[in-house]
């Protein structure tokens, strides 16, 4: 069901840790990545990641709000967003 499913966007400058912070907290929160990208673009990390929060001990928001602080602490941005929202929002006609 694509009720539990989001779609994480990591974007900042390349670093050692990006991939390991972002995932730990999912980790910790009982978040299941179910496809993970990304990509360097001139030294800009992008990552994106397909997520089940079905077995999430947080809701939406409150894990939202924990990858966003994760993404400060990291000096990235965090976006995070429900799966068939993010569709939506892409597609075209």
């Amino acid at each position: 069901m694509d009720d539990y499913k989001i779609i994480i966007t990591v974007s900042g400058a390349d670093k050692v840790g990006i991939v390991s912070g972002v995932s730990t907290v999912l980790a910790k929160y009982k978040v299941n990545i179910e496809d993970i990208k990304q990509t360097l673009m001139q030294g800009h990390f992008v990552m994106f990641m397909l997520c089940d929060i079905k077995q999430s001990e947080l809701n939406f928001k409150e894990l939202k709000n924990v990858l966003i602080e994760e993404g400060n602490k990291l000096e990235v941005e965090i976006w995070v967003q429900k799966k068939g929202i993010f569709e939506k929002m892409h597609t075209v006609g």
